[in-house]
């Protein structure tokens, strides 16, 4: 089973800017999906965005036009690059890949 590891999380003000990522122990195939995921105190685990491939990405409506995630098979990683950030953002941001989660990395937003 890969193991994950996040960083990137922190504090940052509404309308900041964080770049997460995600390393995998073992190697990656780009055909398979990688995703990040977030959950906030009180809240269950929700979708953020995911990207199989290349290029072919999505993302949640509530992150879309604000997020972008991107990966390096070479270096079996994932980033989320978050801009615009909200106080809503505000959760443990988890990376997952082929039944694996990671450790989560805590993103706060507030003034």
């Amino acid at each position: 089973q890969v193991q994950l590891v996040e960083s990137g999380g922190g504090l940052v003000q509404p309308g900041g800017s964080l770049r997460l990522s995600c390393v995998a122990s073992g190697s990656i195939f780009s055909i398979n999906v990688m995703g990040w995921y977030r959950q906030a105190p009180g809240k269950q685990r929700e979708w953020v965005a995911s990207i199989s491939g290349g290029t072919n990405t999505k993302y949640a409506d509530a992150v879309k036009g604000r997020f972008t995630i991107s990966r390096d098979n070479s270096k079996s990683a994932v980033y989320l690059q978050m801009n615009s950030l909200k106080p809503e953002d505000t959760a443990v941001y988890y990376c997952h890949y082929v039944g694996s989660w990671g450790q989560g990395t805590q993103v706060t937003v507030s003034s």
